[in-house]
C-alpha cells in the first residue's frame, strides 16, 4: 500500500505527463531558456485557502530551484486581493507548473470553503461533517485533506481502513445479522482491528443492528428529521450515529440537532465549486 506522500508524487507525475506530454511547445517556442521571473498566486474570491503545501511540492518536483515566498497558509481565511505566495525562477518552469498548481489549489480551496460553511452551521451541536468516497479518481487524498483543512472530518479513506456494510452488502448477505456476523468473523480470522459501521434503512433494521451489538457506528440512511430524532433516542448512545442521504446545506442543522454524531455529505467533494484563484506575472 502506498503512503500519502507516494500517492501525491504519483498523482503529480501523472498530471505533468498528461499536461506536458513531449513538451510545452508554446512555452518552448516563446520563452528563452535563460529567462527568469516571478508569479504571484492572487486570490479572487473569499473562502478558505487549501493546497499550499501541495503546490510547494508541485513546484519543487518540477524544478527544485524554484523559490517560494509564502504569505498565507492552508486553512487561512482569504479575500479578493490577497496574495498567497510568490514563486521566482525560470519562466519556463513557472509556466509549465501553473495549470497543475491552480487545478489542485482551486479545487482544494473550494472543498475547504464548502466544508467550513457546513461546519459553521453545526456550531454548538457537537456534530461533525464527514466526507465520502465520492471523490475525483486519483485525487482522493488531496480532496480529503481539503475537508480536514475546512474543519470537517474524514470518513474512511478507502475500502481498506474500515468495514462499512451498506445496503447492497446487507442484501447480498441476507440481512443485518448475517452481515454483522460475517464481519466479526472476518476480523477475527484475519487478525484485523477495524471499526464496523452498518447502514440501516428503517426501524426494523435498526432494532436488528442494536440487538446484535456488533456495530461501532450505525448509519441512518435517508431517514427524515423526525425519524432521525426517534432513532437517536432508541440508540441512546449504544453506538455512534451517522446520518446520510440527501442532506443539504439547508437541512443539515436540523439533522445535527437530533443528536447524531456525524453527518456525511457527498457534495463536499463530488459537486463542489472551485475557488477563483489566479497565477499572475509580477
Amino acid at each position: 500500500m502506498y503512503t500519502i506522500d507516494e500517492l501525491e508524487d504519483r498523482l503529480i507525475d501523472l498530471a505533468f505527463a498528461e499536461d506536458i506530454g513531449d513538451g510545452d511547445h508554446t512555452t518552448l517556442c516563446s520563452i528563452p531558456i535563460e529567462a527568469t521571473g516571478a508569479q504571484k498566486l492572487l486570490v479572487k474570491e473569499a473562502g478558505i485557502l487549501a493546497g499550499v503545501e501541495v503546490a510547494k511540492k508541485i513546484f519543487h518536483r518540477f524544478d527544485p530551484e524554484l523559490q517560494i515566498e509564502q504569505f498565507l497558509n492552508d486553512g487561512d481565511e482569504i479575500k479578493p486581493g490577497d496574495v498567497a505566495f510568490i514563486v521566482r525562477g525560470k519562466v519556463r518552469s513557472l509556466l509549465q507548473t501553473e495549470r497543475l498548481m491552480l487545478n489542485v489549489m482551486q479545487r482544494m480551496s473550494g472543498i475547504a470553503t464548502t466544508t467550513a460553511k457546513y461546519m459553521k452551521l453545526l456550531e454548538g451541536t457537537g456534530c461533525k461533517v464527514l466526507d465520502t468516497r465520492k471523490t475525483t479518481p486519483g485525487m482522493r487524498m488531496l480532496e480529503k485533506a481539503a475537508v480536514k483543512i475546512g474543519g470537517g472530518k474524514n470518513h474512511r479513506i478507502g475500502l481498506f481502513d474500515m468495514i462499512l456494510l451498506k445496503d447492497n452488502h446487507v442484501d447480498f448477505c441476507g440481512g443485518i445479522t448475517n452481515a454483522l456476523d460475517r464481519a466479526k468473523a472476518y476480523l477475527k480470522e484475519n487478525n484485523k482491528n477495524l471499526k464496523i459501521e452498518i447502514e440501516v434503512r428503517n426501524f426494523k433494521e435498526l432494532d436488528e443492528a442494536l440487538s446484535h451489538g456488533g456495530a461501532d457506528r450505525i448509519m441512518l440512511d435517508n431517514f427524515s428529521v423526525e425519524d432521525t430524532r426517534k432513532a437517536v433516542e432508541i440508540i441512546n448512545h449504544q453506538t455512534e450515529v451517522e446520518s446520510s442521504g440527501g442532506i443539504t446545506i439547508e437541512t443539515i442543522r436540523n439533522y445535527a440537532e437530533c443528536g447524531v454524531d456525524y453527518i456525511s455529505v457527498g457534495a463536499l467533494t463530488h459537486s463542489v465549486k472551485c475557488l477563483d484563484l489566479s497565477f499572475k506575472a509580477v
